[in-house]
């Protein structure tokens, strides 16, 4: 990459950011306030943490999810289902999404809906063979020979995601499965698939089949285990610099037996789409990727999230209230892949409300970085 865009990115980012700590605990949400005194002021009335903890588990949307939940652990009878989708038989938010989702919203792996999906995900995570894991995918089992191992290798990687996002990067299991993941995806980006990862098939433009490149999963589980980080500093490197490539504008997909499949988590470069002037149609997802970066330490790497930081900090009062111009809704995006972490702050009828999630990711981002933290 040239040297140009490290040097826009570097400089733009501040060293510092203002958290708007008081009128986050006014106005946001259970979750919200929580994790503002846990995640990003670090201190807390331990009375005050017992009464929020108490508001997590009755917060409605919360409940709403938990009771979807089968006693097998699985939301919609899927996995990676992220959207109701007819065609593919999926009329609800699955497994995976819904997991992660509660612990955004701050349930702990001890309450009951994480313990069962915690128990299912340990088991995806294994080299179970069962054809019943296969969920959604059952279909293609007999059908299309060969889209077996690479759905199970894609759960795997989501599983060991959400069980690293719960807490549970310290298993041995999930470990294991991040430097494995790891290996090979550091593997692809040494090889000379970083440049054309693609091969036509089909009549269609699919990945090709000895290509590993990273994906929203992958990124995210490497991004949730520090200690996986610091061994692998290299990979890190290298990935950092990889996602802050512009993406292929090809339209690609995954040839599993005659299938193409269309996995809209594989990266193939930059996920952000930011203008020059730092607007973006998919603020939720931009939000949650900036996020993952900072904990990589690779946020100053991506000259699109420092465009829209910059964007950000403009639209943001003097407190550090996000107080863009005609704010009728709450942000939403295209993208279905930030669906856990955006929004938290269900209740959009105020204009508080609508400011709240973004005015506390940015404080979440600002944290992860590493910045110098002012609350008022």
């Amino acid at each position: 990459m040239p040297r140009s865009v490290f040097r826009e990115a570097s400089l733009t980012f501040p060293t510092s950011h203002r958290v708007p700590v008081s009128w986050l605990l006014q106005y946001g949400c259970a979750a919200i306030k929580y994790r503002t005194l846990t995640e990003i002021v670090g201190t807390a009335d331990p009375g005050q943490l017992a009464a929020l903890r108490s508001e997590l588990e009755a917060y409605p949307p919360a409940r709403q999810i938990a009771k979807k939940q089968k006693d097998s652990g699985v939301w919609g009878g899927n996995l990676l289902g992220v959207a109701p989708n007819k065609s593919t038989g999926i009329r609800d938010v699955g497994t995976l999404q819904q997991y992660r989702r509660l612990v955004e919203l701050g349930w702990t792996p001890e309450s009951r809906p994480l313990k069962l999906g915690t128990r299912l995900l340990f088991r995806l995570l294994s080299r179970d063979e069962d054809p019943e894991l296969l969920f959604e995918y059952q279909k293609y089992g007999v059908s299309e020979p060969g889209t077996e191992p690479w759905v199970r290798e894609i759960v795997r990687e989501a599983s060991a995601t959400a069980l690293a996002h719960a807490g549970f990067g310290e298993d041995p299991r999930v470990r294991g499965a991040a430097h494995r993941i790891a290996n090979s995806v550091s593997q692809f980006l040494r090889s000379d698939l970083v440049e054309q990862p693609l091969v036509k098939a089909a009549g269609s433009w699919v990945l090709h089949p000895q290509a590993y490149p990273p994906t929203f999963f992958s990124v995210a589980l490497l991004a949730l285990l520090p200690a996986v980080q610091r061994e692998r500093a290299g990979l890190v490197e290298r990935l950092g610099t990889y996602l802050a490539r512009p993406p292929l504008k090809k339209t690609f997909g995954v040839l599993c037996g005659k299938k193409v499949l269309k996995p809209s988590f594989v990266l193939l470069g930059d996920p952000l789409k930011v203008s020059p002037s730092g607007q973006t149609d998919d603020l939720p997802l931009a939000l949650y990727w900036m996020e993952l970066l900072a904990r990589l330490g690779v946020l100053h790497l991506s000259p699109g999230a420092a465009r829209l930081w910059v964007r950000l900090q403009k639209d943001s009062d003097e407190r550090g209230v996000w107080s863009p111009k005609n704010l009728r809704v709450i942000p939403r995006g295209p993208s279905p892949w930030s669906y856990h972490a955006f929004p938290l702050q269900a209740d959009g009828k105020t204009l508080e409300n609508r400011q709240v999630d973004v005015t506390f990711r940015m404080a979440h981002i600002a944290r992860l970085a590493g910045w110098e933290i002012t609350t008022n």
